[in-house]
């Protein structure tokens, strides 16, 4: 039976981990290379970093961070932010990643996922979709750290992330992002069942039971939580020993 993965979220602007409420009125949350050593000893199963100002400011991800991060770490590794191109993935992977995220420009460009997955690998690349609920079983895509709209289905555009190359899609609520009301687990659900790849869940964890129904009703495959762990509502361990008990698959 495969594990289920739970993935710490390392939110960075500023060189600081910050949290925010749908993307809005972030808060500092600590140094990302003391929280990366901290979820590690923890027992996480990878970490996602994401620079998410770095598209926005038009610049790339910091790569000394990530070289930083990877000398203390030693689990899989998702940097995203800021990356346009095959050089800046390569600078990335060399920098200490195992994964790049992309989002503002494989929906620019989408070509950019196959040109990704041809020369490092599908299982390095994943598209991460900042989807907006536009209706009853209906999202459309944000880029921009989800400033501008794209006009795409997110369901849809899943179905062609995962066709063009992607190997995992990172799907984040904006409307549930740092409520702590819950995944959108209908979203999550409406892309899991329409592509082959790996599904995580973003967006909305505020307990224990929020974690489980993304694997449950959302049908992802691993749940990414921020608030919870960087302000010490739960721990790896809590987590992993709740979805035990209700009959998830865990790493232990």
């Amino acid at each position: 039976m495969l594990t289920r993965r739970i993935i710490p979220c390392l939110d960075v602007t500023g060189g600081r981990v910050v949290k925010g409420q749908s993307f809005l009125n972030l808060r500092d949350a600590g140094d990302p290379v003391a929280l990366a050593k901290y979820y590690y000893e923890q027992g996480a199963d990878e970490l996602a970093f994401l620079d998410i100002t770095a598209t926005v400011e038009s610049r790339k991800t910091m790569a000394g961070i990530i070289a930083e991060l990877s000398k203390h770490v030693f689990m899989p590794l998702t940097v995203g932010g800021g990356i346009r191109t095959i050089a800046d993935m390569r600078e990335m992977l060399l920098s200490g990643a195992d994964k790049v995220a992309i989002n503002t420009a494989a929906v620019a460009r989408p070509e950019l996922i196959t040109e990704g997955a041809l020369k490092f690998g599908s299982q390095c690349i994943v598209v991460a979709i900042d989807a907006k609920r536009a209706g009853a079983g209906k999202w459309v895509v944000r880029t921009h750290s989800a400033t501008q709209a794209s006009g795409l289905d997110a369901v849809a555009w899943a179905r062609k992330a995962a066709e063009m190359g992607a190997g995992e899609l990172l799907v984040t609520s904006i409307d549930s992002d740092g409520q702590k009301t819950g995944y959108d687990n209908e979203l999550n659900r409406a892309i899991s069942e329409s592509v082959p790849v790996p599904l995580i869940a973003s967006g909305g964890a505020g307990t224990l039971e929020h974690i489980f129904d993304a694997f449950d009703s959302g049908r992802a495959d691993a749940a990414l939580a921020a608030s919870i762990f960087h302000y010490g509502t739960y721990s790896i361990s809590q987590v992993k020993d709740y979805l035990a008990q209700k009959g998830i698959a865990v790493r232990r």
